[in-house]
C-alpha cells in the first residue's frame, strides 16, 4: 500500500509539473509597422536568449510561441531601432518601430558564417548601406563609390580614364614589393581584382628608363571595377588584422565583404523598380595654357618662330589645346531595372543595368551591362538554399596617356606643343605632322585603339542544413561555394599613318592584342553550434576552406604592320608573352563567441593556412584572434538615461599575405643561340625558405551612445606590426644571380579612427542626420636586413620613396642643398605620402518630401611627386611657366627654375607637393512623391517615384599644381602611389535621375 501511495504521489507531482509547464506556454502575435503606419516585412522577432524566433510576413504580422512563464521579445530590423518587450501571457503586441541613422543596430560580420550586432562588436568594422553607397550619385565603378565613405581607408587613382583604376589602402602600408589590395568577397565568393597590362610599353617605352622595376605603367583598370554597386545591400570593411584574422593569409590588406540585395516575402504582385540617370562629365581641374607673346616665343623657340606665332594669332589659328584634348563633355546614361518577390518558401531578386559613358577625351568611354539573379529557397523546414549569380559585360576605351620615353602619349605630346601649332585634320581627313613633337595628339586620339573588354560570371551558393534545432541548442552545417570566371581582352592598335609610326618611325604600326583567362573558385564547410544558457549564449564555429586561383595571360605583339592591316599575323615582327599562375590554398578555422546578456562579449579563434605559393606547400601558418567588449550600460547598476551605451573593447589578431607567385623558384628564360631556341637560368634566384608576410594588430576602442543612441561616438586606436615583408634583395654576384625575393623587413603602423554620428533633429516634417569620421596613420620601418634603398619614383632628383630603418615607410626624399652627394644614401626628406589626417562629413537633411545629402572630404597634407609640370617645362608650355612663385629670390620663373633644379641635381623640392584637398565628393537633391497620392492617380500602377539632381566632385579646393592630387602613375605594388606623370585627368560628373516603383 505504501508503495502504491508513493507511486500515486509521484504521479500527482509529475502531472502538476506538466500542468504548470503547460500553463506557462503561450503564444504572442501582433503586427509590426513603421512610423508611417506601413507594415514591415522581414522583422526578426525572437525570444531573447533562446533559439526561438520568427519573422513578420508581407503584412507585418507575426506569431511566436513562448515556452516559459515570462520572456523578453526582441524586435530587430535593419535601419530601425531594436525594441524589447517583456511578455508573460498570451496577448497581441503591436509595435511601431522607429527608424534610426545610428549604425549600432547594424548587423556585421563576426566570423566566416556568423554575424553580430554592432553594439556588441569588439572590433572596429565599418559598414556602408546601399543608400550611402549609391543613393546620392551613381558612380561607374564600385571602388569609386567607396571614396570618402570609410575611416582608415586611403584611395588613390592610377588613371582618371573611364573604367576605373583605383588603389585601396587600409590602415597604412602593409607591403612594399607585393600587391597589398584588400580581399573582396561578394556573397561568399572571392572575387579577383587584378590589373593586367595591355602591353603599351612596346610603343611608349615607359619601362625603358628611370624606373624599370615598375614594368606596368599602362594605367590599366582593376577588375573590382566590374562590379555594379547598384546591386549592393551593404559593404563591410574589415580594416585590421584583429577583424580579418579569420580570413588568414589573404587578409593582410583588409577584407571588403559585399552583400547584395535579395528578395523577400511580399503580398500581391512583385515589386518592380526602374531608374534612369542622364548626365555628363567634364575635366575636374583644367590647368590652362601658357600666355604667349613674342618675347616668350623667341626665348623658348628662337627668333625664327616668332613669325609663325604672329601668323597664327592673326589668322585665328591659335588654340587652347588643353581644352581641345580634354574638353569633351562626355554624356552619361545609366538605366536600371529590378524585380523582387517572394512567398514563405521562395524569394528572388533579379536586376539588369546598362551604363554608357563617354570620356572627357575623344573616343574614350565606358560601356557596361550586367544581369543579376539571387534566389533564396526553403527546401524543407531544415534545409535552405541561397544562390547568387551575376553576369557582367564591359568595354573601356582608355586612350593613351601617362609616362613614356618616346614622347608619344597624348598628354606628353600636349606638353611639348605650343598653341600656334596646327594639328587639325586637312580637308582630305589626313592629319599634319606636329612640328614640335613626334606625335600629333589629335591624330592619336582619333585613330588609336586602347580597349579593355570583359566578360565575367560570378556565381555563389550557400546550403544551410539545420541538424539540431531546439529551444536551447542549434547546430547548422553551412556549405558555401563560389566561382569567379572572366575573360579579359586587351586591344591596342597604333596604325601606320600615325606620325610616330610612319616613315620608319617607332614600330611602323603596332597591333598588341592580349587575352587573360581567370578562373577562381572557393569552397568551405562550416559547422555552427549555438547553446543558449540562461543569460549566456555560446556560439561555436569550425570549418575548412579551399581556394583556387588560376590565371593565363597571353599578349601578342605585332610590329612592322603590313599596310592597312591590324591582325597580329599581318606583320613583319611578332612576339608573344605568356604568364600563367596557379595558386591553391587550404585553411581550417575555429572560433568561440560568448555573449553574457549583451553585457560581456568575448571571442577567441584561429585560422591555419597553407598555400602552393609557399616554398613548403604543406606547412601550416597560424593566425589567432581574440577580442573582448564590455557594455556597461546593459548592467543593472547603470541608471543613466543620458548615456545609453558605454563599451570599452580590445581586440588582437594576426593575418598574412602569400608570397608572390613564383618567388620560391628559380625561373628559366628563353634564349636563341646559333638560331636554336633554348632555356637559360634567369638572374632572379628562387628562395627555398620564402613564407608569407605576417601582421599582428592590437586594437583598443571605446563606443559611446547618448540619448537612446541618437548620438554615438566610436574611438579606436590600433598598432599593427608587419613582419617578414617581401623585399627584392641583391645576392652576391659569385652566386651567378643578381636578386632574390626575401622576407627581409618589418614595419609598424599606428593610427587613430574616430566616428561621430548624430540624429540632430527628427520630427514629422524635418530630419537632420550627420556622421563625421576622422582618421590618421603613422608608419615606421622597424627592421631592414638590407641597406636602405629608394623605390617607387624616377630617382632622387625628382623625389622618390626611401626605405630606411626607423623612418616612415612612405617618406619622400630627394637631393637638396644638404644632401651628402657621393657619401652614401643620404637624402633630404621632403614629405610623406601618408596624410597628416583625413576627415569626412556626411550630412543628410529631409524637409517633408525633399531630401538633401552631401559628403565633404578633407585630406590634410600628404605629399606626392608631381612630374607633369616638369615635362611641360621642357616643352615651354606650362601654364605657370612665367610665374615667380618657386624661386626664393623671386627672380627665376617657375619653368626655368624647375628645369634648373632638376638638370643641376640641386633640389627635388619643386616636384614634391602637398596632395591635401577639401572636396565635395557627392551632393544630391531629391524629391519623393507621396506614395498614396501617386498610387491613387495611377490606379495603383505607380507605387512610388523619386526625382533628383546630383553631382560628383563638383567642388574642389587644393593647391596641388596639376589635374588631381589623387592620381598616381604606378599600380600593382604596395608602394604604388604618390608619383604623377601626365595622367588622364580626373572628371567631375553631373546627373539628373528619376526612379519609379511599381
Amino acid at each position: 500500500m505504501k508503495i502504491l501511495l508513493l507511486k500515486f504521489s509521484l504521479l500527482l507531482l509529475l502531472m502538476t509539473a506538466l500542468l504548470n509547464k503547460a500553463d506557462a506556454q503561450f503564444d504572442i502575435s501582433g503586427t509590426v509597422k513603421n512610423e508611417r503606419g506601413e507594415p514591415l516585412t522581414g522583422v526578426t522577432v525572437a525570444v531573447k536568449n533562446t533559439n526561438t524566433g520568427t519573422t513578420t510576413d508581407a503584412d507585418g504580422k507575426y506569431n511566436i510561441h513562448v515556452s516559459t512563464a515570462s520572456a523578453k521579445l526582441e524586435f530587430s530590423y535593419v535601419g530601425f531601432r531594436t525594441e524589447e518587450k517583456t511578455v508573460s501571457s498570451s496577448s497581441a503586441i503591436d509595435l511601431t518601430m522607429v527608424e534610426t541613422s545610428s549604425d549600432l543596430e547594424e548587423v556585421i560580420v563576426s566570423g566566416l558564417a556568423t554575424t553580430v550586432k554592432r553594439s556588441n562588436s569588439a572590433n572596429a568594422v565599418a559598414e556602408v548601406s546601399s543608400k550611402e553607397l549609391t543613393g546620392i550619385t551613381t558612380p561607374s565603378t564600385f571602388d569609386a563609390a567607396l571614396q570618402g565613405k570609410f575611416a582608415g581607408v586611403q584611395i588613390t587613382q592610377n588613371s582618371g580614364a573611364p573604367g576605373g583604376g583605383i588603389n585601396v589602402r587600409m590602415r597604412g602600408l602593409t607591403s612594399i614589393n607585393a600587391p597589398a589590395q584588400p580581399l573582396y568577397i561578394i556573397d561568399g565568393v572571392y572575387v579577383d581584382n587584378t590589373s593586367v597590362s595591355a602591353g603599351l610599353a612596346t610603343v611608349s617605352k615607359s619601362a625603358a628608363g628611370g624606373n624599370t622595376a615598375f614594368y606596368n605603367q599602362d594605367n590599366p583598370s582593376n577588375r573590382i571595377a566590374d562590379l555594379d554597386p547598384g546591386d549592393f545591400q551593404s559593404v563591410e570593411i574589415l580594416k585590421g588584422a584583429s577583424a580579418a584574422a579569420i580570413y588568414g593569409s589573404r587578409a593582410a590588406g583588409g577584407v571588403v565583404i559585399i552583400t547584395t540585395k535579395r528578395g523577400r516575402e511580399v503580398s500581391g504582385a512583385p515589386q518592380i523598380s526602374f531608374s534612369q540617370t542622364l548626365g555628363w562629365q567634364q575635366i575636374l581641374n583644367p590647368l590652362g595654357v601658357r600666355d604667349w607673346d613674342t618675347a616668350k616665343v623667341a626665348a623658348t623657340y628662337g627668333e625664327g618662330e616668332v613669325q609663325n606665332f604672329l601668323d597664327a594669332k592673326s589668322s585665328g589659328h591659335y588654340y587652347d589645346y588643353e581644352n581641345e584634348l580634354y574638353g569633351n563633355h562626355g554624356l552619361i546614361s545609366d538605366s536600371r531595372l529590378s524585380i523582387s518577390s517572394g512567398n514563405d518558401k521562395t524569394a528572388f531578386y533579379a536586376s539588369g543595368f546598362h551604363r554608357d559613358e563617354s570620356g572627357i577625351v575623344e573616343n574614350t568611354g565606358y560601356v557596361k551591362t550586367g544581369l543579376r539573379l539571387n534566389v533564396n529557397h526553403e527546401i524543407s523546414n531544415n534545409l535552405e538554399l541561397s544562390v547568387s549569380s551575376n553576369y557582367i559585360k564591359s568595354s573601356a576605351d582608355r586612350g593613351y596617356f601617362g609616362n613614356d620615353n618616346s614622347n608619344t602619349t597624348m598628354s606628353i605630346a600636349l606638353a611639348f606643343t605650343p598653341s600656334w601649332a596646327e594639328l587639325h585634320p586637312n580637308p582630305d581627313g589626313s592629319y599634319p605632322n606636329n612640328l614640335y613633337n613626334p606625335s600629333n595628339f589629335l591624330q592619336t586620339a582619333a585613330l588609336i585603339t586602347n580597349n579593355e573588354a570583359v566578360d565575367r560570371f560570378i556565381f555563389g551558393g550557400t546550403l544551410t542544413a539545420k541538424i539540431l534545432n531546439t529551444e536551447k541548442n542549434s547546430l547548422k552545417l553551412i556549405l558555401q561555394g563560389g566561382l569567379d570566371d572572366y575573360a579579359l581582352r586587351t586591344t591596342a592598335i597604333f596604325p601606320q599613318e600615325l606620325q610616330f609610326e610612319k616613315d620608319g618611325n617607332g614600330t611602323n604600326g603596332a597591333s598588341i592584342q592580349g587575352t587573360t583567362g581567370t578562373f577562381n573558385n572557393n569552397e568551405s564547410a562550416i559547422l555552427v553550434h549555438v547553446f543558449y544558457a540562461p543569460k549566456v549564449t555560446f556560439r561555436t564555429q569550425a570549418g575548412l576552406a579551399r581556394e583556387s586561383f588560376t590565371r593565363n595571360t597571353i599578349i601578342n605583339t605585332a610590329t612592322q604592320l603590313i599596310t592597312g592591316q591590324t591582325n597580329v599575323s599581318q606583320a613583319g615582327s611578332v612576339s608573344i608573352y605568356q604568364f600563367r599562375s596557379l595558386q591553391l590554398d587550404f585553411g581550417g578555422f575555429a572560433q568561440e563567441e560568448v555573449n553574457w546578456d549583451d553585457r560581456i562579449i568575448a571571442t577567441l579563434g584561429f585560422r591555419a593556412d597553407k598555400s602552393s605559393n609557399d616554398f613548403d606547400p604543406n606547412k601550416l601558418y597560424y593566425y589567432p584572434k581574440a577580442s573582448l567588449a564590455i557594455n556597461f550600460a546593459e548592467f543593472d547598476f547603470w541608471q543613466s538615461n543620458a548615456i545609453t551605451l558605454i563599451k570599452p573593447r580590445i581586440a588582437y589578431g594576426q593575418s598574412g599575405n602569400f608570397p608572390v607567385f613564383g618567388s620560391q623558384f628559380t625561373n628559366l628564360g628563353q634564349v636563341i643561340i646559333d638560331n636554336s631556341a633554348g632555356l637559360l637560368v634567369n638572374s632572379a634566384l628562387g628562395n627555398d625558405s620564402i613564407g608569407p608576410e605576417r601582421q599582428k594588430e592590437l586594437e583598443f576602442g571605446l563606443d559611446l551612445g547618448f540619448l537612446n543612441d541618437k548620438i554615438t561616438l566610436e574611438a579606436t586606436y590600433y598598432k599593427k606590426e608587419v613582419d617578414d615583408m617581401f623585399i627584392v634583395v641583391q645576392v652576391p654576384f659569385s652566386s651567378g644571380f643578381t636578386s632574390q625575393v626575401s622576407n627581409a623587413a618589418s614595419l609598424e603602423n599606428k593610427g587613430i579612427e574616430l566616428g561621430l554620428g548624430t540624429e540632430l533633429i527628427k520630427s514629422k516634417n524635418f530630419e537632420w542626420n550627420n556622421r563625421i569620421n576622422f582618421w590618421l596613420n603613422r608608419s615606421k620601418i622597424t627592421r631592414l636586413d638590407v641597406p636602405a634603398f629608394t623605390l617607387g619614383g624616377f630617382g632622387a632628383s625628382l623625389g622618390t620613396f626611401y626605405i630606411d630603418t626607423g623612418k616612415s615607410a612612405t617618406q619622400l626624399v630627394g637631393v637638396g642643398p644638404d644632401s651628402l652627394k657621393g657619401e652614401g644614401n643620404e637624402y633630404v626628406v621632403y614629405g610623406d605620402f601618408e596624410p597628416r589626417f583625413q576627415m569626412t562629413f556626411y550630412e543628410d537633411f529631409r524637409f517633408k518630401n525633399w531630401e538633401l545629402t552631401f559628403l565633404f572630404h578633407w585630406k590634410r597634407g600628404g605629399e606626392g611627386a608631381n612630374l607633369t609640370n616638369l615635362l611641360s617645362d621642357f616643352g615651354g608650355t606650362s601654364h605657370d611657366y612665367d610665374d615667380l612663385t618657386l624661386d626664393p629670390a623671386g627672380e627665376t620663373p617657375n619653368g626655368p627654375y624647375r628645369i634648373g633644379q632638376y638638370l643641376g641635381g640641386l633640389s627635388a623640392s619643386p616636384f614634391i607637393e602637398s596632395t591635401g584637398y577639401v572636396r565635395l565628393r557627392e551632393i544630391g537633391l531629391y524629391y519623393t512623391f507621396d506614395s498614396k497620392s501617386l498610387a491613387g492617380k495611377t490606379n495603383g500602377i505607380v507605387k512610388g517615384a523619386r526625382i533628383g539632381l546630383a553631382a560628383r566632385n563638383p567642388l574642389n579646393w587644393f593647391k596641388y599644381n596639376s589635374y588631381d592630387p589623387e592620381v598616381s602613375n604606378f599600380v600593382n605594388s604596395g608602394l604604388a602611389s604618390g608619383v604623377e606623370v601626365n595622367p588622364f585627368p580626373s572628371a567631375k560628373q553631373f546627373y539628373a535621375s528619376v526612379n519609379f516603383n511599381f
